[in-house]
């Protein structure tokens, strides 16, 4: 077999695999929700979001490309609502009583549960200190 033809054969095959590489990095590993001690807004958005969302908030984290649907800009929450933070709706929305229609399947935990399983008493405080976090990240 001509060294060009092992060449070849090699380039082909590497072509026909390419697809399943590629698919095994777009996968989201899914682990156990580790605790905080801060309950900070900021710091559970840190924590908690920004593996989907972005530092920014604005959907473009790390995992975003392995879920089905792209994850939410989160600073533009209040610009699709006329101007006004929806902090009910997205308080829904966080802990998993509703979720948006653009979703379909939900790919975003339902934290509500899970900061009460991790936190116990302070679980609304985080919740409400997130959403106040969500808040202040609005596009002007």
């Amino acid at each position: 077999m001509s060294r060009r033809f092992r060449l070849a054969l090699l380039a082909v095959a590497g072509i026909a695999l390419a697809p399943s590489v590629f698919a095994q990095t777009a996968s989201v590993k899914k682990e156990p929700v580790k605790p905080i001690n801060d309950v900070a807004g900021g710091a559970t958005f840190s924590a908690y979001c920004t593996v989907c969302h972005g530092v920014a908030g604005r959907g473009d984290g790390p995992a975003a490309k392995a879920l089905s649907k792209p994850p939410a800009d989160l600073t533009q929450i209040a610009r699709k609502h006329d101007g006004k933070f929806p902090a009910d709706t997205v308080r829904e929305v966080i802990i998993g009583e509703t979720a948006p229609m653009a979703h379909g399947t939900r790919d975003m935990p339902m934290w509500g549960p899970l900061f009460r399983s991790t936190d116990g008493n302070v679980a609304e405080l985080r919740l409400k200190n997130l959403i106040d976090y969500l808040a202040s990240i609005q596009a002007k």
